[in-house]
């Protein structure tokens, strides 16, 4: 059997075997976001914890919403015997603390200490100053660009979180 055509015109690089034709700004922005999953296991091994420990501390620090082991476990992809093993080691380690929730008096939130905030905002430091030279170097006009560039892609990403299935065996039926 024969394999399907190729769609890049034999011209694959990278792992996502962009075309030619692929913007540079596209090319750009997907190396971000491969650079930004390489920082997570960057931070673990400043912090000395594991990447899935540092993962977990990251939703926590930057959701708007007060977080459960539940949610938590969803938003990591694992089982919530993984996920209740993954808090109680958060727990023990001083990174994280069980507190009531505050919508909900019968569930659990989950909150960073202060401790572990200050340590991955130092950890953080020498990177949130370069993205801050590098946002300084920008006219306002292009900062203002950049930002409304950057809130969309943010959305499409996340439409894309949102609809994808639920079951990883299950494939969409809109390819």
């Amino acid at each position: 059997m024969e394999p399907p055509p190729s769609t890049t015109g034999g011209a694959r690089r990278g792992p996502y075997g962009e075309a030619p034709s692929t913007s540079e700004t596209a090319r750009a922005l997907r190396e971000v976001i491969r650079a930004a999953g390489d920082t997570r296991g960057a931070l673990a091994r400043r912090l000395g914890i594991g990447a899935t420990d540092a993962a977990a501390i990251d939703h926590l620090v930057s959701s708007p919403d007060a977080l459960g082991p539940v949610e938590l476990g969803n938003r990591l992809g694992i089982r919530s015997a993984s996920a209740t093993t993954l808090v109680d080691r958060l727990v023990r380690a001083g990174h994280v603390e069980r507190t009531p929730h505050p919508q909900d008096r019968r569930r659990l939130a989950l909150q960073v200490t202060d401790q572990a905030y200050d340590e991955v905002l130092a950890a953080l430091r020498p990177m949130l100053a370069g993205i801050e030279q590098a946002v300084a170097r920008l006219t306002p006009e292009q900062a203002a660009a950049t930002s409304a560039f950057l809130r969309e892609v943010a959305a499409v990403m996340r439409e894309y979180v949102d609809t994808a299935p639920d079951d990883p065996g299950r494939r969409s039926t809109a390819d």
